[in-house]
This record gives C-alpha cells, sequence and structure tokens, in this order.
C-alpha cells in the first residue's frame, strides 16, 4: 500500500477547497484529480502527472447497506453469534461455553437476559432441532433468548419465556409477530444504553472500513427519534435513512414528517426513510408465503402472511398519501404477487425488499409500477441448499437478480444485518460470481450479474463514478475490483480499502500517503 501516490490532506474537515490527485475509476488507467469543497465534488479533471499502474489509487462512489437492522448488527460484535452451529447440540456447547466465560469474568447477571443470534436451523438435521429441554438443560434459571439468522423465530428458554411473557412448546420456538414483539424487550437494563452505544460506535467504525457510507436502517423501534437522539450524541459516522414501520406510521404523519425530512442535529446525514412493512415471514423458518406448499414439511403449509392484503393496502395507501416511501418486505411468490397488487393499487413508490421468490409474470411489474428491488445476495449463498430442502417445487424464480435487471428494475444492494455481515463487498461477490468459493458451481449462474451493475446497485448514486456536484462521499482502493477473477478476491477487497470519505470527512485511513 506504502507505493500508492494518491495524495489526501490529514486534515478531516475543511471548508477550503482541496484535491485528491492522481486516482482511477474502476476498469480505467486514466489518472484523474478530484477537487472537494464544502463537501461536495467540485470538479473531476484528467490528472497531468502520469503514474505507473502498480501504483495506481482506484475510487469508488461510497458504499451503501440498503437493508439493515443496525442496532440488532451493532449487537453481534457483542453477543453470542451461533453462526457456525450446526446442530442443536452445537449450538449449546457455544451457549455453554459463553455462560461459563460470564460467570468467570463477573458479567452474568441472573436478573438480565443472555442473548444470542443467527442460529441458522433451517440447515439442521431433523432430529438436531432445537428443544426447551435442551436449553433449560444449559441455561437453568439463567434467561436465554437466542434469535435465528433470518430474526424471524427465538429459541427461549423457561425462565426467558416466563420473564417475556411468552408461551413455548417442547421446541422451545417462539415465531414471526410474537418474537418480533418479545425481541424488543431484551434491551433492557441498567448499563444497557452505554453498552449499546459503545457497540454502535464500533459498527460504524466497522462498517467506514469497508467502504460503507450510509445505510437504511429498519431496526423495529421508533428509529426517526433514536436517530435524532444518536445524532445528538455525536454518532456521525454514516448517513442514515430511519424507516417507519406501520404501526407508527399514523404517529409520524401525525409529527409532521415524510420520507426524505432531514433529521434535526444530523448536519444533513440523517433523513427519514419509507414506511417498513413486513407482508410475509421468512424461508428459514418456511412461512414465507408461497402459491405452493413447502417440500417435505408436514402437516402441509403455504407459509403465513404477517397482515391482511386489506390491510397492506391500507398502510401502502395511508403512506402514499401523506409523502412516505414504502420499503414492502415480500419473500414468497405469492406474498410478492399481493404486494405489488397493493402497490399498483395505491401507487406506491419505494421498493419491495427481498422480492426472493417471484412469480415470472411478476418480475417486469416492478420496473412498470417504478419499484425498486432491494435485494440481498449474500442470502442466495446461504439459503442455496435450503431452496432445494423447502422449496423444491417453487412456483416462481428464487433470486432472481438479472431477470430484474434485464427488466428495467433499479437494484438496491444490501445484506439485512444482522442476517448477513455488513459488507457491500460480500453482496457484490454474491451477485457477480454467485458462489462463495471458487470450489463450488454457481447458484443460477444465469441470474449472477456483472460487476459494474452489482458496484452499482451499491452506491446512492447508481454509478461507478463520480461526478461534479456530487456528495463527496468516496472510498480510495489499492486495486480495481473490476479485474477480479475470484469469489475469495472479491470478499476480501475490504483489506483493500485505502480511506473512506463522508460528506468530505475522511471516516477511515489506511495506509496512504498525506500532505
Amino acid at each position: 500500500m506504502a507505493g500508492n501516490e494518491v495524495i489526501l490532506l490529514n486534515r478531516g474537515c475543511m471548508g477550503e477547497p482541496y484535491v485528491i490527485e492522481n486516482v482511477c475509476f474502476v476498469g480505467s488507467d486514466e489518472s484523474v484529480d478530484i477537487t472537494i469543497e464544502q463537501g461536495r465534488i467540485a470538479d473531476v479533471r484528467s490528472s497531468e502527472k502520469s503514474v505507473a499502474k502498480a501504483s495506481k489509487t482506484w475510487i469508488i462512489p461510497g458504499l451503501w447497506d440498503c437493508h439493515t437492522h443496525f442496532t440488532q448488527w451493532s449487537y453481534t460484535l457483542g453477543r453470542l453469534d451461533l453462526i457456525d452451529a450446526r446442530s442443536a447440540d452445537e449450538a449449546m456447547s457455544l451457549l455453554r461455553e459463553h455462560l461459563e466465560e460470564r460467570r468467570e469474568s463477573g458479567t452474568l447477571d441472573p436478573d438480565q437476559y443472555v442473548v444470542g443470534m443467527r442460529f441458522r436451523h433451517s440447515l439442521w438435521a431433523d432430529d438436531a432441532q432445537p428443544t426447551l429441554a435442551a436449553i433449560d438443560a444449559v441455561s437453568g434459571d439463567q434467561p436465554v433468548a437466542l434469535s435465528s439468522a433470518d430474526m424471524h423465530c427465538g429459541w427461549v428458554n423457561s425462565a426467558a419465556a416466563r420473564k417475556l411473557g411468552v408461551h413455548v412448546g417442547e421446541s422451545g420456538l417462539v415465531g414471526e409477530l410474537e418474537w418480533f414483539d418479545a425481541y424488543c424487550k431484551l434491551d433492557k437494563g441498567p448499563g444497557a444504553a452505554d453498552e449499546l452505544m459503545r457497540l454502535l460506535r464500533n459498527a460504524e467504525q466497522d462498517a467506514a472500513g469497508k467502504g460503507v457510507v450510509g445505510v437504511r436502517d429498519y431496526e423495529m423501534a421508533e428509529n426517526i427519534d433514536t436517530w435524532i437522539d444518536r445524532f445528538k450524541q455525536g454518532l456521525d459516522g454514516l448517513r442514515i435513512e430511519a424507516g417507519v414501520y406501520p404501526e407508527r406510521l399514523q404517529q409520524a404523519i401525525d409529527d409532521g414528517w415524510h420520507t426524505g425530512d432531514e433529521l434535526p442535529g444530523s448536519h444533513g446525514l440523517g433523513h427519514v426513510g419509507a414506511m417498513k412493512m413486513i407482508s410475509d415471514g421468512s424461508l428459514n423458518t418456511r412461512s414465507a408465503y408461497c402459491s405452493t406448499p413447502y417440500s417435505g414439511i408436514t402437516p402441509e403449509t403455504y407459509g403465513t402472511l404477517s397482515y391482511t392484503p386489506e390491510q397492506i393496502e391500507s398502510y401502502m395507501r395511508l403512506a402514499t398519501e401523506h409523502g412516505f416511501d414504502i420499503a414492502c418486505h415480500a419473500i414468497g411468490d405469492e406474498a410478492n404477487t399481493i404486494v405489488l397488487d397493493c402497490a399498483e393499487r395505491t401507487h406506491a413508490h419505494g421498493s419491495i425488499e427481498h422480492a426472493q421468490m417471484l412469480k415470472e409474470r411478476d418480475i417486469p411489474r416492478l420496473a412498470q409500477l417504478g419499484l425498486a428491488a432491494s435485494i440481498q445476495p449474500q442470502h442466495a449463498m446461504d439459503d442455496r441448499d435450503v431452496i432445494t430442502r423447502f422449496w423444491g417445487n417453487p412456483a416462481g424464480i428464487p433470486y432472481a437478480f438479472n431477470s430484474l435487471h434485464k427488466s428495467g428494475t433499479k437494484l438496491l444492494m444490501g445484506s439485512d444485518a444482522p442476517v448477513a455481515p455488513l459488507d457491500p463487498w460480500l453482496a457484490i461477490s454474491a451477485a457477480v460470481f454467485g458462489t462463495e468459493s471458487s470450489d463450488r458451481e454457481p447458484f443460477q449462474s444465469e441470474q449472477c450479474l456483472d460487476f459494474e451493475t452489482a458496484l452499482a446497485s451499491s452506491t446512492a448514486l447508481g454509478r461507478t463514478t463520480l461526478q461534479a456536484g456530487d456528495a463527496a462521499d468516496l472510498v480510495l482502493l489499492d486495486c480495481d475490483p473490476s479485474e477480479l477473477e475470484s469469489p475469495e478476491a472479491m470478499r476480501a477487497m475490504p483489506d483493500h480499502v485505502l480511506a473512506t470519505m463522508l460528506a468530505g470527512c475522511w471516516t477511515y485511513q489506511s495506509h496512504v500517503s498525506r500532505l
């Protein structure tokens, strides 16, 4: 990295103009100089200096993650992570070890929940599934609540069930809306606010180190007031679009908010986002609403809707009539049809979140209705074996990324963190290569995207270059990612981020030469 000849000014945010010299846009060897003034790109012109290719630095627009649950992602940086557990027994071994470590360190409070994240029981064998007896045997009277990777169900012990006021059967599982409500109760207690702020700062720093400048936050909370308070406390390392859930929509309307309104005290970094609605469940919990039954499941199930079609349409109409975009979660093919029908009748604008399985006739409808597809390509890597198991006879196309792109649909890429890591390079890699490993064939290679489309879909600009007038949100790299030929190399791109700039301020700098 020391050989890169990009020139930066090591003075943070400044009012006077300054220049980043000798950088190349991806896919190009021509060097440009970029002038920054008052947090924006003032000028882009060809550089007068010649730099050897081996010493070049590349520049891209700042990266966005267009679907996160940012608080829950931040918690993964400090909570028990069960993503690698391959059975209930392995999950319980990790829990036992975690509890023992907490006891030895004196941080285990018998009145507070121990929370774990990201178990994936959909990939576990039938005889390796969660049970109440197993989690009770490990945890005893200590309240323990574990959230599934897709956050659509929880595995709790008897002590936590009593404390949360939920009923659990022999499986110990709590599903869908009941779990969403219960999960929101886990973050209360002495010192919780300070701990969360520390983790939020860590998460912002982690994101900046990957080239991220902004996220859409769909945390199940009062996001507008939450982010106003966070900006007030100096949490200002990312641009934030704060989503509003249906149950809070009327209050947001009464308070005078609209999508796009600036959050007070955010200095232009925070804005009100869309109305986030969850229309159905998920594939991993077999609750995504489909027109054909899940394979290998008895009794037969088609999944579930979280709201009736009439409720979905009513909320969309309310949002649209009062200046809110929609961001509607729809995973199963039938849920997507219902959501698109409601959007058509209400003239809603915004995005369909996930759009994981679409009937062929519905694929062109997003572009026709002016709706974006907010996709999470890493989910396809996580779900490819689950699809074979539970969507053996689908009525639609799962993860139809390229089909949507070819139909003219605007793609917005993200992670759904903590379901997948907040890392746009993972999403780009999954979208381009269709596999996490060069040793495994791509999943649905016909649905893979070209690199430029994937990168553009990971920026707020929808393109891979910067122009005069753009916000000075940018990333400097020590290699050209458009030339990478393997998923492993693309997934390692965070190691090649030299610096990240947000609104003209450096939020991350690695080994680069400076004036």
